[in-house]
């Protein structure tokens, strides 16, 4: 088995279709919302990333075949005066799971990271996602917060 993994280019065509692909593919597992994608987002996604400069997405294949996905956005970090990396999206296809094939993305992206010099890498997760949350575990994630006192901090959204 061969397994690779590439920064995508959103402006390559297979690229955007695999993107779009495992994307949605991740969209209707349960922890990505159970839902398709919506056509005009699977339409006009690929060329609005590729207008941005603050986006990355790696792409894993498995014997050439679309596989996972992992995609991050550069966010700022005002406490360290430095940039970051955070992860949006990860999926893999069912049919390759418990091949370690996210970890594999995880590094490469921490890789990525350390050579642009940002200063930590971010994500959210679902309370009920315990699979995924142990998973950011071995990775050395953790809950953040600034004083045990106060919490973990929490992902809230005010859709617009």
């Amino acid at each position: 088995m061969q397994i690779t993994l590439i920064q995508a280019d959103y402006h390559n065509e297979q690229h955007g279709k695999d993107l779009i692909m495992l994307l949605n593919a991740y969209a209707l597992d349960p922890m990505g919302g159970g839902e398709a994608l919506a056509d005009d987002v699977q339409q006009n996604l690929v060329a609005s990333l590729a207008k941005r400069h603050d986006f990355l997405t790696l792409l894993c294949y498995v014997d050439d075949k679309p596989a996972g996905i992992l995609n991050c956005v550069e966010g700022f970090s005002t406490f360290k005066a430095k940039p970051l990396l955070n992860i949006h999206d990860c999926g893999v296809l069912k049919e390759y799971r418990g091949l370690g094939l996210s970890q594999q993305l995880f590094n490469e992206a921490e890789k990525i990271s350390r050579q642009r010099g940002y200063c930590k890498l971010t994500l959210e997760v679902l309370e009920g996602n315990i699979v995924a949350q142990n998973a950011y575990k071995k990775l050395g994630f953790s809950g953040y917060e600034l004083d045990e006192n106060t919490g973990n901090a929490m992902f809230w959204e005010k859709v617009l």
